[in-house]
């Protein structure tokens, strides 16, 4: 119910909304399960397993039982946290995983069977008869489990992807995030401040506390709005950092428009409904706070029993108060101030029960020292508690339980690179293990500090580490006064007694069930985890974990820091498919990628042909061409007659740089890669760790720790994460780094013998035999714009490859082109470029399959014997060295029959078409216009040692059968004479 005069949103406009087709209204800036809350709406779900009753518990991200489905159709979001949900007008909300209604839930027969479904009782009940399970039992628990579901229709939402960097990434908004924040922005460090809530001030907002002689909250909007004014600070709430990865690199997911009406999120609107930040981060301070835990005793999960800071929270902030006569529940100085705050606000305290013998006195109200809550009654809202004591035990008539059992840091951030909390015996509580995150610096009450004083100096210190690695400036600046109160606390996690004490409330995890997995030897920690489902839910645990890890230690007799924590894995809140897809629907789930040629092939009548993520042209066709192999032969013969120009902008480029690149290289390559010397271009050659061939490319050096790899178009991205891997699990302690640049650079083959006369047209250096031999590479300026040449050929003709800054590419492109044409040359298609390099033997990915050796390819030359390298020691196995193998060939018709189709298969002339005679198959075929007639390469048994014989070529498919002679793979200019000229 509100209570006047008390909140943060007094006279704020009136919403109305509906929960259930019940008709309410609530409070602009009110959540919706304060909007619940103040209407006496108690009851909003059920339990995962048994399908109790469940009510709101806490005032944040951790809610595990106020999870509810918002929207119909297409824009049904489910398992929606009420404790998140900001209302508007016309929010539609109902509870979820009940039928026919959360008052009258079918499937609580489950709670009568819980004697029958302990923990683990799935693992032990379903396997037999075996084909039931599929047909019966599957179906059935998955009809009865379960909480939120989808519509199954389109979602009709927007949702965007974004990438931020900046100095320091301040991480929560309250009194330790805020102080952190300003003092950087002051020092001029680039500043994001990310707060999960829809509103900047942590607990200031929940508290009546004074910070600097003001109200909490008051501090805390004068500092966001100083740091609101500065141009170095970006403020992002409704934004929860959600993981902690390589680099300075943090996940973080902006709920845009939830707190909008769904039509500001669809997708003809302007505003996504979520975008899922990458934010790249030099340093970062850590100031979450912490999560309060809930005490585990009989019957706990009633409505109407609550975490006491979430009670405060509903008063001081929202002016809500949970019961008309409230009892809490504590082992801790700190749920002392629930009672007072709910006094004050003229709420009655029927009494403050403290488990401790030397609790405070608590003011005008009761307390009662030395007791414990041992059993609550009421079945869809609490109704009274039994209390223990000295004394016996005895019932108060309540309607609101705040009950507390003490603070955890969330320190889940820190762990996401694998470091382990630290158990702190005075807190009770883990903490964060320094350098846990490198750059990354706790403070505030997820570092254990729980006074607000204590808060803001660990966030001014946090940050002045940070801008002292930054090498900023710092100019101290005076803390404001404020509660410094210790944090005084009594282990309290389990109440003894019959009856079953929950400790995970969505998945209905009991004291019980922990005892039975330590029992049954799951003495482990993730063991207990995994057969008693505790922390697997969509809350993750945040609640229960420890007080489950206090039960586990207890029951197998070790200390809780011995019995350590699960691992906490990102996300540190749910991310939906669609934030993290980030428009990856519709078209944007296959993008079509251009080049920067492509707006002027489309002018060109160029057929676009789609080469793995990329649309590139095929060939040009001209006036009175009627089929592509018209224009393909005109294009092939130009290039070997004049000049062509053809974009090879999609070839994979990876940028690396660092003291050990030249060593790295070496590792990937079959051949040395450190010995080149910069200016110059080499031909390599990957291999998978199986010994198979991976991918061929260049590596050119453009300085002493500077290289460029390009890698064929097919397989840029399996060759960055081969190099990934490398770097991370092999070679870890090498000091080099590479990042894919394939997009930021246009790149443009100059082909054929007219070439360098056309760059010496173009170019602001001269290009001489000298200055760019073969195999060269160098800095080179187009019209005042710095770019890239390399001297190298795919096409066996004199030719050069130019880069520029892909902003560059368009312009560039139109040049050549221009100046190609003055020359009686033009653009030439991937047809084309096929035909060349099929005349000289040069192989794509149709010959790397996958199953081929360097042996194979006729390259094992450049395996190198001198160093290690991928795939050496697998490569060198038996059955892949031997000449039986089929190998690389050249192809040519023999007979009357002048076709090669790539495909076909070939059979020795008198042997039957069948599979046991197969010697090999083509791989690549084309017309060469140079040569007058079809070519192919392909593999062939023994093929090395055949040249000179006749196979038979069948495709049955296509109608084909061929007599061909075997040849070398490479047709034309075998020496390199044009290449090298």
């Amino acid at each position: 119910m509100r209570r006047p005069g008390v909140g943060l949103n007094q006279g704020a406009k009136p919403v109305t909304f509906s929960f259930n087709g019940r008709h309410m209204m609530g409070l602009e800036g009110d959540t919706l399960a304060a909007a619940l809350l103040a209407n006496d709406v108690h009851l909003v779900g059920r339990s995962f397993k048994y399908h109790r009753p469940r009510g709101i518990l806490t005032a944040g991200s951790e809610e595990p039982n106020a999870l509810v489905t918002i929207g119909t159709g297409g824009q049904q979001d489910p398992n929606v946290r009420a404790t998140q949900q900001e209302l508007y007008e016309g929010l539609e909300a109902r509870s979820q995983n009940c039928w026919p209604s959360v008052e009258r839930d079918v499937m609580a027969l489950n709670d009568l069977a819980a004697p029958f479904l302990g923990a683990g009782f799935y693992y032990k009940t379903f396997m037999w008869p075996a084909p039931l399970w599929e047909k019966l039992y599957e179906p059935l628990i998955r009809r009865a489990a379960g909480l939120g579901a989808l519509s199954g229709e389109p979602d009709p939402d927007r949702y965007e992807k974004a990438y931020a960097f900046c100095d320091v990434l301040v991480i929560g908004a309250g009194p330790a995030g805020l102080m952190a924040a300003l003092t950087a922005g002051r020092a001029g460090a680039d500043v994001i401040l990310a707060e999960e809530d829809s509103r900047m001030g942590g607990r200031l907002l929940a508290e009546r506390e004074e910070v600097g002689d003001r109200p909490g909250h008051v501090w805390a909007a004068e500092v966001l709005a100083e740091l609101e004014a500065m141009d170095n600070v970006r403020l992002m709430p409704r934004t929860a950092v959600t993981g902690a990865y390589d680099h300075g690199t943090y996940g973080a997911l902006e709920r845009v428009s939830h707190h909008l009406p769904r039509t500001h999120s669809l997708k003809d609107s302007h505003r996504p409904r979520e975008c899922f930040w990458r934010i790249v981060a030099k340093h970062a301070v850590l100031a979450t706070g912490a999560i309060e835990r809930p005490v585990a005793f009989r019957n706990n999960d009633r409505p109407g029993i609550m975490m006491a800071g979430a009670v405060r929270a509903y008063l001081n902030r929202w002016g809500v108060a949970p019961g008309e006569r409230v009892t809490v529940f504590a082992n801790n100085d700190q749920a002392h101030r629930t009672a007072r705050d709910l006094h004050d606000a003229g709420v009655h305290v029927a009494a403050v029960i403290d488990s401790r013998h030397d609790a405070p006195d608590g003011g005008p109200f009761q307390v009662i020292r030395g007791a414990q809550v041992c059993d609550s009654a009421g079945r869809q809202r609490l109704e009274s508690i039994t209390l223990r004591s000295v004394r016996g035990e005895e019932k108060i008539q309540t309607d609101c339980l705040a009950m507390s059992g003490g603070w955890n840091p969330s320190v889940h951030l820190t762990c996401h690179l694998n470091a382990r909390p630290v158990w702190n015996r005075e807190a009770l509580a883990f903490v964060p293990s320094p350098g846990a995150v490198p750059g990354l610096v706790a403070a505030g009450a997820c570092n254990g500090t729980f006074s607000t004083a204590g808060a803001l100096r660990e966030g001014a210190e946090a940050a002045t580490s940070v801008l002292e690695a930054l090498g900023l400036r710092v100019t101290a600046s005076d803390l404001p006064d404020a509660e410094d109160d210790p944090y005084r606390i009594a282990a309290l996690w389990a109440v003894p007694g019959k009856g079953r004490a929950w400790l995970d409330f969505q998945n209905d995890v009991t004291v019980k069930d922990v005892r039975q997995a330590a029992g049954e030897n799951f003495r482990s920690v993730e063991h207990m985890k995994r057969y008693t489902t505790q922390g697997m839910a969509t809350d993750q645990g945040k609640n229960s974990n420890v007080a489950a890890l206090a039960v586990l230690a207890d029951v197998t007799g070790r200390t809780i820091a011995e019995t350590g924590t699960t691992t906490f894995r990102p996300p540190f809140v749910p991310v939906s498919i669609g934030a993290m897809g980030g428009g990856a629907a519709g078209q944007g789930f296959k993008p079509q990628r251009f080049l920067t040629s492509h707006a002027e092939n489309e002018a060109r009548r160029a057929h676009q042909l789609e080469v793995g993520l990329w649309y590139r042209a095929a060939y040009f066709p001209q006036p009175g061409e009627t089929n592509w192999r018209q224009s393909c032969d005109r294009e092939a013969a130009m290039v070997r007659r004049t000049v062509g120009i053809c974009d090879v902008s999609t070839l994979g480029k990876i940028d690396v740089q660092g003291p050990d690149a030249g060593k790295f290289l070496d590792f990937l390559y079959t051949n040395t890669m450190s010995t080149l010397k910069p200016g110059k271009v080499r031909y390599g050659l990957m291999l998978r760790e199986d010994g198979f061939v991976m991918d061929d490319g260049t590596c050119a050096r453009l300085d002493d720790h500077h290289f460029l790899v390009t890698t064929t178009t097919a397989a840029a991205g399996e060759v960055m994460a081969h190099m990934e891997f490398v770097s991370q699990v092999l070679r870890p302690d090498w000091d080099v780094r590479f990042v894919s640049v394939t997009e930021q650079w246009a790149q443009f083959a100059v082909a054929g013998p007219k070439s360098r006369a056309l760059l010496n047209d173009l170019l602001e250096e001269e290009v001489t035999g000298e200055t760019w031999p073969f195999m060269g590479c160098g800095a080179a300026t187009v019209q005042g714009v710095r770019g890239r040449l390399f001297r190298i050929s795919f096409s066996g003709e004199h030719a050069y490859e130019l880069a520029v800054p892909a902003r560059y590419g368009e312009s560039l492109y139109r040049l050549l082109l221009n100046r190609a044409e003055a020359l009686e040359g033009g653009p030439y298609g991937m047809e084309a470029l096929n035909v060349l390099r099929i005349e000289k033997g040069l192989i794509t990915h149709a010959e790397i399959n996958g199953t081929v050796t360097a042996g194979d390819l006729g390259l094992q030359g450049m395996m190198s014997s001198k160093k290690d390298f991928i795939g050496k020691a697998m490569a060198g196995r038996e059955g892949l060295l031997g000449d039986d193998r089929m190998q690389l060939v050249g192809l040519k018709p023999a007979g009357a029959a002048k076709e090669i189709t790539a495909g076909a298969h070939l059979f020795a002339p008198g042997d039957p078409v069948e599979r046991v005679y197969d010697l090999g198959h083509v791989t690549s075929a084309a017309f060469s216009p140079v040569l007058g007639h079809p070519i192919g390469l392909g593999f062939l048994k023994e093929g090395r040692s055949r040249i000179g014989e006749t196979v038979r070529m069948v495709d049955h498919m296509r109608g084909a059968d061929t007599l061909c002679e075997v040849v070398s793979p490479v047709f034309y200019d075998p020496e390199g004479e044009r290449a090298r000229g």
